[in-house]
């Protein structure tokens, strides 16, 4: 029988446990730990494609750019996604063929550098709200502005950042690729960071751009490409929660797609927390997916068995 082919995203603030503890060796720590919960659901049988995100370690990149850019130019931000997606995908895919060893799994893993093409026309290219890189003053962001034609903003009242687009990702280009692994029994890791923001310019050529993509609308789009049953996303909290930080919060265990669809039409899902989160699932039920499932890595396991979570289904 065909195992259940199934995305699972794991978020890039997942491998910082804290503040203290950014250094790559505590990043492969958390990735130990998540890579073990991963484990025991291609255990249960799972064809698993993961994607992951990088919005910290982009940051990091960047930031020691900022450090040296008296001796070096800053990395473009594309680059920072490839690099991100080559440094993340090798950790999970050691620290996942440890765990096959251990567990006697007979599972090869493969990470795939992605790229995402997206609309050169798309909106976010004249309205970038995206914030990345360091704080500076007032003074020091126009300067950019001027020199380097940065975008910035005022960010809560802490200072100025730049601020690049979040376009959409219309069409992962390793979409081939990561078919012909998984057809051949490998656990692939791809789409790292939402993929490399690519454009088609005049040209007809392939272009890179400073973007950042959401990885949760990248991974609900290729789980739709390749047909995926289940998408499931592991991010901070067990579950998703209607009135989320008030006294009358409560967890959501299982919902559908017109439920689930309401709630996001009442305002309980956060812009840049589980609103975009909410959104991806939605465009994957109404593209041919079946189910969807939002928790915590430890909760990965329980969670796909209906006993924790948040499982959302068509209806």
């Amino acid at each position: 029988m065909k195992p259940k082919l199934a995305i699972l995203a794991i978020g890039g603030n997942s491998l910082i446990k804290d503040k203290d503890r950014i250094a790559l060796s505590f990043q492969y720590e958390a990735i130990q730990e998540t890579s073990r919960y991963i484990a025991e659901l291609i255990a249960e049988g799972l064809s698993l494609v993961i994607t992951h995100g990088n919005g910290p370690q982009v940051g990091f990149i960047y930031r020691r750019g900022e450090l040296a850019q008296h001796e070096l130019p800053l990395i473009p931000l594309d680059i920072c996604g490839a690099d991100t997606q080559g440094a993340i995908g090798y950790m999970i895919q050691m620290a996942l063929l440890n765990d096959f060893r251990r567990m006697g799994i007979e599972k090869k893993v493969a990470a795939v550098v992605t790229k995402t093409i997206v609309d050169r026309n798309d909106p976010s290219f004249r309205n970038p709200t995206k914030p990345i890189g360091s704080f500076m003053s007032e003074q020091e962001a126009l300067a950019h502005k001027e020199e380097k034609g940065w975008e910035i903003m005022e960010d809560a009242g802490r200072g100025f950042r730049r601020v690049v687009p979040s376009p959409i990702p219309k069409e992962i280009i390793e979409l081939d690729v990561i078919r012909l692994l998984i057809e051949n029994g490998y656990t692939v890791i791809a789409a790292g960071g939402g993929g490399i923001p690519v454009i088609k310019n005049e040209r007809g050529d392939i272009e890179g751009v400073e973007a950042v993509i959401d990885k949760d609308l990248s991974s609900s789009l290729l789980a739709r490409n390749i047909g995926a049953d289940t998408l499931i996303i592991s991010t901070a909290i067990d579950a998703v929660y209607l009135n989320f930080g008030k006294t009358d919060q409560r967890a959501i265990r299982q919902t559908t797609l017109p439920e689930i669809k309401q709630y996001l039409k009442e305002g309980h899902f956060k812009p840049g927390s589980m609103k975009p989160k909410i959104e991806a699932i939605i465009a994957f039920l109404e593209g041919g997916g079946k189910k969807a499932i939002i928790t915590s890595p430890e909760n990965l396991l329980n969670a796909l068995k209906g006993e924790a979570g948040t499982t959302i289904i068509i209806g």
